[in-house]
Order: structure tokens, then sequence, then C-alpha cells
């Protein structure tokens, strides 16, 4: 066998290999698009000193979404306002734990949503914390479609409040991180019951995705990007590049919103965000904060709670 056709078996044998390997990666990537593994609870607001409600009550579709009620003070409850909060992709209501297979490749962090349930809550507010569809302990409902879905459970909790006699449904916030803050946008333009809104590193799906992968796997990036999106839609998913939360913002009214973006963001995007801003009527603020990777973006908010709570202040203030 002469020289090049043995370099060329070499060369056939290697780019076999690394297709295999993209293929098998990016098959992994879709999986965890469209069914993300569960995170278990572990602790309850109970470990805080909190008092809570386990709830269960249907999405606006019918499927069942869980989670816990928090009530204010008694002193405050009745007349309080309550904060709706969404989690982010592959979490659950108590945020993410970050010591998975994914997080371990990705070099993703812990996420501790209760500490800014205790702040909210401290702060006079009732909390409604949610498991979103395909999350936590709410029903399954493949694929998680990074917002547009999952709209549908925030509808739900508002209906939910409304049952109850104990919420002035003219001071309902929410507040929502990563297909949370989605799924906010999706749900703004078709209810009038969220009086304010928080959205924390939104994403448009299509520009995370290419952004994770390059991030993630460099000059192989493209190719992965292009195999766990079709991945995404052969497993069921819709198109990546059909959901677009800037054209839901764009019909959300002039309910007051705020945008929170970490500027070390290597997955989400500023530029992304900042359409979003640009195209929501109500937006209040786009606040770019410092950070180091994406998650450094959502322990911001966490850290600082009296951003969140000054916003919510002033806009659901009764007078």
């Amino acid at each position: 066998m002469n020289t090049f056709r043995r370099s060329l078996r070499w060369f056939f044998a290697l780019a076999g290999f690394v297709l295999g390997l993209a293929t098998a990666v990016s098959a992994y990537i879709a999986r965890t698009m469209i069914a993300p593994a569960r995170q278990q609870l572990t602790v309850t607001p109970q470990s805080k000193g909190l008092t809570f409600e386990d709830v269960e009550f249907p999405a606006q579709d019918g499927l069942r979404v869980s989670g816990w009620f928090i009530p204010a003070a008694a002193e405050t409850a009745l007349s309080g306002p309550t904060i709706i909060l969404a989690h982010g992709w592959q979490w659950n209501r108590l945020g993410f734990e970050g010591n998975n297979l994914f997080a371990n490749i990705s070099g993703s962090e812990p996420v501790d949503l209760m500490r800014l349930i205790g702040d909210l809550n401290a702060g006079g507010y009732n909390v409604l914390a949610i498991d979103l569809r395909n999350h936590g302990e709410s029903a399954t409902a493949h694929p998680v479609t990074f917002g547009q879905s999952e709209a549908k459970d925030l509808l739900g909790a508002l209906e939910y409040l409304e049952d109850r006699d104990d919420i002035d449904m003219d001071r309902i916030g929410v507040m929502g991180f990563s297909i949370g803050a989605n799924a906010i946008l999706f749900a703004l333009p078709q209810t009038a019951q969220i009086k304010a809104a928080i959205a924390v590193q939104p994403m448009t799906p299509s520009v995370f995705t290419r952004r994770f992968s390059d991030n993630l796997f460099g000059v192989f990036g493209a190719l992965i990007n292009a195999f766990s999106s079709f991945f995404y839609q052969l497993f069921g998913g819709p198109r990546l590049a059909g959901i677009i939360p800037a054209f839901a913002a764009a019909g959300s009214g002039d309910v007051p919103v705020l945008y929170v973006q970490g500027t070390g963001d290597e997955w989400g995007s500023v530029e992304d965000v900042s359409v979003m801003a640009d195209m929501t009527p109500g937006t209040q603020q786009l606040l770019f904060v410092n950070s180091q990777h994406r998650f450094g973006g959502y322990s911001y908010i966490l850290d600082h709670p009296a951003v969140a709570t000054r916003f919510f202040n002033e806009h659901l203030d009764p007078d």
C-alpha cells in the first residue's frame, strides 16, 4: 500500500471517528433539550423557617403544574403583592444543583433560588414558586420549547392565584430565569394580570445553541449545533429558529419590564437581550451586570435581591 492510500485510510478513519463522536454528543444535547433530567426537591421552605403550602393547579392547557405558595406575614398577606417565580432550563423551583453530567461537561454552576424566595418573602411578598413542565414535580409534556409552551404554566399560575381569596390580583409580579424569562415574554401578550416583570437572561434559542456549541466545542461547534438542532426537531421539538421571544415581547403592552443580563455570558448574548428590550414597549431598564460565565448573571440577582424588591415595590405599589 502506497503512502497516499495509507494516508487516505487514516483520514477517513479519523473523519468517521469525529463524525460518530459529534453525532453522539449532539444526540445527548438534543435529548437534554427535549427531556432534561429532573432534579429532586431536596429541601422545602420550612428549612428556611418559612410557612408554605404544596400546591398543584392546571396550566392553561390542562397540564399539572406543581409548586409552593409561601405567604407573606399575616399582617401584610391580604393586601401585599405576589411574585410568581419561574426557573431556568434543567432547574426546578429550588434552582439548579449543578452536579449532573451536563453541568460537569458545560461548567454550569449551582443556583440557589431558595435564597431569593426567602428575600422576597422577607420583603413582604407572597411567593408562588413553580416547577415548569418537564421539570421538578410538574407533569411531562415533551418537548421543552424554551418559553412557548412554558408560558401556559405561568398563565395557569395566574388563574390559580385568581381563585384564592387572599390575593390582590392588581399586584401580581413575575420573575423568571432563562426559559422562565422567555416564558414571561411569551405570556405577557396573552394576559393583563401581570403588572410587572423581571426577565433574567432570556435568550433566543437559535442564538443560545450556537454560542453554547461554539463555547464548548470550538471549531466543531457549528457541526455540533447543526446536528443537535436536527435531532431536536427529529425527536419532536419545533424549529429553533421559529422561537423568537423578542417578537412575543413586542406585544406585551405597557407592562413594566426589567431585563437583567450578564456581560460575561458566553452562551447568551448582550446583543440578543438588547433587541428584546428594544422591542418591549414597557421596558423600564436593561441592567447589564459584570459576570463570569452565564451563571454569574443569575448569581447577581441572588446576591442583590434589593434590585428586584425595589423594582416590584415601585411598580406594584397600590397607589
